[in-house]
């Protein structure tokens, strides 16, 4: 089995910045897409990131549009991790944030196409 176990959530006043990490274990893949996801009350979960790894030294990473240029992913492949960085955050940032993984090298923004989930870290922006 694998277990993704985030970190990192907490309170932040609008404009401020978290990282959010994501630890991975058990069972290993020689190819994986690890994304992130965020859900706010009441809402559906929706893709906030994803990154994949195509080579040793290429990675890609795709993002949603209301997070360019704010979030940054990224993996540590040696340490099985992968971080999430947010930076001028705002109020509407506020959610449950998962981390999931994807066997393949296809990324995606679809939460049925994720095969692992963690349990998720609250993130609250305060304006």
């Amino acid at each position: 089995q694998v277990q993704l176990v985030e970190s990192g959530g907490g309170l932040v006043q609008a404009g401020g910045s978290l990282r959010l990490s994501c630890a991975v274990s058990g069972r290993t893949f020689s190819s994986y897409v690890m994304g992130w996801f965020r859900q706010a009350p009441g809402k559906e979960r929706e893709f906030v990131a994803s990154i994949t790894r195509r080579s040793p030294i290429i990675t890609y990473a795709e993002y949603a549009d209301s997070v360019k240029g704010r979030f940054t992913i990224s993996r540590d492949n040696t340490k099985n991790a992968v971080f999430l960085q947010m930076n001028s955050l705002k109020p509407e940032d506020t959610a449950d944030y998962y981390c999931a993984l994807k066997q393949g090298v296809d990324g995606s923004p679809i939460t049925v196409n994720y095969d692992y989930w963690g349990q998720g870290t609250q993130v609250t922006v305060s304006s």
